[in-house]
Parts: structure tokens; sequence; C-alpha cells
């Protein structure tokens, strides 16, 4: 064959190698068989499938187009496995994809040769102090060199295993061509004995195809593991922050009780008990999220000791709840907060005390919760202040943060408040049914949603 034709293969072959691993990463079945440390047998020949199907077509379309050979990537592809999956995996794949040259072609070394390929490169991972280190796997051998001189300078390790998977290529890739050159017809391999600069290429594609496979895996990877810890810190955060809101609602109260202990003991002593189921409900429940129904039932429980604390005579609640909305999930603990600051800052200083209204319906796919006073009110320059809802107090802030991690901009909480006349909180949230509970991945989607 002339070295022109030599080269072009040998660029399609990369391409090839390109295209195979950028469609099989698509796959999340693909992807939870790739990374993993530690596989079942079924997983690893579940594993061996999606790799070698592909390259059995490639080598059935070598045979029967013989003008384009740069779709038998057996040999890189075994190796690859091998690195990936282990010994067996390895071995495994060599078998199956040798088996279309054997049976089509009659190349008889090319199942041996390729399960050879796969079981030592398998060992060589069995080897690998670091298994980062298979990922990173780079065909620029200069750099591992350099490295390696660079490692051993601190602490002299003579074993660099990217240099000793590179050497295991090259001579795996040297007895395929010695095999080639002196028997007839054992497997297929493109040679050209009379140009070393083609045959330098020729070697150089395959260890190549193998680092580009790994460089696309590992990117793949990489963003994974990034995605999966943005998700974690969302999940710390939101725990943190829900966290913060209990104290705070159990100083308020503490507070209290400590002012009906002095003149109605009894009073107390009920207020405790329906403080104590409040705590039992906090205590017993470690979700982020809950039915809306369930929250309003924990509202009843707060609202029953703030009206000890007022009096009925002075804190009147009014509920009107769409049925259709009480079965959507919701943060937890979100409607207590809001309630606290309509009593705190709308009616604490009112005189005569007032009522809060307590609303939910279903519009255009949104949940809509409202919760309204009759208070005092704030006027302009108070409600510019609490743009931010840093001025509304620890908790409405802390709300607004919630809902800012957990839903980003398909939330909204909204104010509108006019002096003398009252205050109206309404917040905006996209339906989540109870009985699906909270999405699996709730918090990926949210990170990816945020970028």
């Amino acid at each position: 064959m002339e070295p022109r034709l030599i080269l072009i293969h040998q660029l399609l072959k990369l391409g090839v190698a390109t295209a195979v691993s950028t469609i099989l990463v698509r796959s999340k079945e693909f992807k939870s068989l790739l990374f993993r440390d530690e596989r079942t047998f079924r997983q690893k020949l579940y594993l061996v499938l999606w790799f070698g199907l592909p390259i059995m077509v490639g080598v059935w379309i070598r045979i029967s187009v013989p003008s384009f050979l740069a779709g038998d990537l057996s040999f890189e592809t075994a190796l690859l496995l091998g690195v990936i999956g282990g010994r067996w995996a390895g071995t495994l794949g060599g078998v199956l994809m040798g088996a279309p040259a054997l049976l089509l072609h009659g190349d008889w070394a090319a199942i041996p040769f390729d399960a050879l390929s796969g079981f030592l490169a398998g060992q060589l991972r069995t080897m690998a102090a670091d298994k980062d280190d298979i990922w990173s796997f780079s065909p620029f051998i200069d750099q591992g060199i350099f490295r390696i001189i660079r490692r051993n300078l601190r602490s002299p390790r003579l074993f660099d295993w990217q240099i000793v998977f590179f050497w295991t290529v090259i001579g795996l890739r040297f007895v395929q061509t010695e095999l080639v050159q002196h028997f007839r017809h054992p497997m297929f391999s493109i040679e050209s004995p009379d140009n070393y600069w083609v045959y330098s290429a020729i070697y150089a594609t395959s260890v190549t195809a193998i680092g580009i496979e790994l460089k696309i895996f590992n990117s793949v990877r990489l963003q994974i593991k990034l995605e999966e810890q943005e998700r974690l810190l969302l999940h710390a955060r939101m725990e943190a922050l829900q966290n913060q809101i209990n104290p705070h609602f159990l100083f308020n109260t503490l507070n209290s009780i400590s002012s009906l202990v002095r003149f109605d003991p009894d009073m107390a002593r009920d207020v405790i008990f329906k403080l104590a189921t409040i705590l039992r409900r906090l205590l017993n429940s470690s979700e982020a999220f809950a039915p809306l129904r369930e929250e309003f039932e924990f509202i009843d429980n707060y609202l029953d000791i703030e009206v000890v604390r007022f009096g009925r005579d002075k804190l009147r609640v009014v509920k009107e709840l769409d049925p259709a909305s009480l079965d959507v999930v919701v943060p937890s603990m979100l409607l207590q907060p809001l309630v606290e600051n309509s009593i705190k800052h709308g009616l604490g200083p009112k005189v005569e005390g007032g009522s809060i209204y307590l609303r939910s319906r279903v519009t255009d796919s949104r949940l809509i919760i409202e919760v309204e006073d009759d208070g005092v009110g704030m006027g302009a320059a108070q409600l510019e202040e609490s743009s931010s809802w840093s001025g509304m107090g620890i908790g409405m802030a802390n709300i607004s943060e919630r809902l800012q991690v957990l839903y980003g901009d398909t939330a909204r909480m909204t104010i509108d408040s006019h002096e003398g006349k009252g205050t109206l909180i309404r917040i905006r949230l996209p339906l989540v049914e109870a009985a699906s509970s909270v999405p699996e991945g709730f918090y990926a989607e949210r990170s990816t949603t945020r970028r």
C-alpha cells in the first residue's frame, strides 16, 4: 500500500476512535458501567458488549469494504477494555472482537492476540498504584519521562505506570508486526516496512487512539465529579440553611413560654406540650421537602402557641386553601418564617391585633402561596430596605436564599405592603407532586440550570 494511503487510513482511524468514544459516553448506562472502581461479572460483560459490538461492526466493514480499513480498532479496544475493566473484561473483549476476523476472513491469530493484549492491559491495571493514572494516560511520552524524573528527585520510584503502559502498547504492536511479516494471514495489520516515518506513524496512531478515547472518557468523568461535588455542596448549603431556621423559631417560642410561666403556669405547660409536638416533628423529619399539607399542619401548632401569647381576641387566622395544592411538595419549614414575620412585624406593633390570611392555589402549573396580614404595613422606605430580604429578618432572608438554591429563577417571592393596611407575601413555585417526593438528582439538575 502506498505511504500516502497508509497515512490517510491512520488519520481516519483516529477519527473513528474519537467518534465511537464520543457516541458511547452519551449513554447513561454506559457511563454507569465505565466509571466504576469495582464491577460484577455481569457488569464487566455488559461493558465488553458496549465496547465490542461497535468494533465488531468495524471489523465486518473492513472485511466487506477493503477500501475502508480504518474501522478495525480491535487491538486498541482490547487494550482499552483491559485497562478500564480488568483482565477478564480485556480477555473477553479480545475474543469477541477477534471472532469476526477469524470466522469471516480466516485470521487465525486475531482471537489469541487480542485476548492476550486485553489480559496484559488488565494486569497492568492491577499494578497501578493510583487509578487516576489510567484516565490521565497521554501518548506524549516526553511528558511522562519528565514527570518520572521530577518525581524521583523527591522520592525515588522507578515504576511509572503510564510509561510502562506506553511501552506495552508499542511492544504488543511490534509483536503484531512480526506475526504479520512471518506468517500467512495471522491477523489484520497495516504495515509499511520500507518507510520508517510511516512505520512510526502507524505505531503512534495505536497509542494516540487509546489516548484520545481515554481523554474523552476522562473529560466526561471529571464533569460528572464536578457536578456531584456541586450537588453535595448545594445539599450541605441547604442543610445549613434549614438548621438555621429551627434555633431561630425555638428562641422566639421559649421567650413566649418564659413570659407565661410567671402568670399562667397551666397555659405555659400547654404551650410546652405543643412545642414538644413541633420539635418531635422536626427531629423525626430530616427531609428537605414536605407536602404542603404537612406544612399547614405544622403551622397550626405554631399558631396555637402564638394565639396563646397574643390572645384569641387579638390574633385571628383565616385559611383559604385549594385542596389541589395540598399535595404539592414544598421546602420544609417554608411557611413558619412567613407567618412569624407577619405576627412580629405586622401585628405585633398593632395594639388591637389583627388577622393573618393563609392562601394556597394552583394556577398555570405553578403553586401560589400567600401569607397576608392586616397589620401596620410598611412605607416606601421600608419596602426598599426589605427588597434584599435582609431587612425582614433572618427567617425571611433564609427563605429567599433557600428558594434560590433549590429552584433558581423558577421560583419567586414578592412582597406587597402599604403603610397602615398590611403586608402580602406571595411565593410562586414549580409543581412537584407529593407522590414523587423530591426528584432524583434534584440538586444536580439545579446545578445545571444555574450554570
